[in-house]
């Protein structure tokens, strides 16, 4: 995982347009909607759980987030000097502070009520953290949309280190396809991110 993070951060984000982003914005994108939804929900229900929501507020904090969400990107311009993920952050956290005050609960970490502080939060957000997450669980969501062998040939090369000759002769193919493989699921990875990292 650390060298495709490694592969996609050396790749210059900004040039490629935040078509997820921008498909938020438009009227009847329900596919951009359950993409997003699904690359999010777990991220925002761990948070929540993490910082001592039981399962059920966690949920609904994640529901609430997506309504708010739906509302606010009609609105959202993304622009690439600014964070997405910083901007997310501030919808999420200021959420889960107004359920808590909703139902009055206090914020736990390891047993001890505590009071959660800005920075302590934001902590739980750090750049890397953030990066493996959504960079985890676009690639989990985009194995189904290739050929095995084109995935495995991307996977092996990246991951395991193994070269192109050898991971061409392990499936059966020529190094030329390995290469076109690990280009076609890394440029579907960038257009999948764009504007999210």
């Amino acid at each position: 995982m650390h060298r495709l993070l490694l592969s996609v951060r050396r790749k210059t984000m900004h040039t490629t347009p935040p078509s997820l982003l921008e498909r938020l914005r438009r009227p009847g994108e329900d596919p951009a909607w359950e993409r997003f939804v699904l690359l999010y929900t777990p991220f925002i229900f761990s948070l929540a759980r993490r910082f001592g929501l039981n399962r059920d507020a966690a949920a609904d904090v994640v529901q609430d987030v997506f309504v708010l969400l739906a509302r606010k990107m009609v609105e959202f311009t993304y622009d690439p000097e600014q964070s997405f993920r910083a901007w997310l952050r501030t919808v999420v956290m200021n959420r889960m502070y107004e359920s808590a005050r909703q139902r009055r609960i206090t914020l736990i970490t390891g047993g001890d009520p505590i009071e959660i502080e800005q920075r302590d939060v934001a902590a739980a957000f750090e750049e890397a953290e953030y990066r493996h997450y959504v960079t985890a669980r676009a690639l989990e969501i985009m194995q189904r949309e290739f050929a095995p062998t084109t995935w495995k040939a991307c996977w092996e090369l990246i991951m395991t280190g193994k070269s192109a000759a050898e991971v061409a002769k392990e499936l059966g193919m020529s190094e030329g396809a390995v290469y076109v493989a690990k280009c076609r699921v890394l440029g579907r990875l960038r257009t999948e991110l764009a504007g999210l990292l």
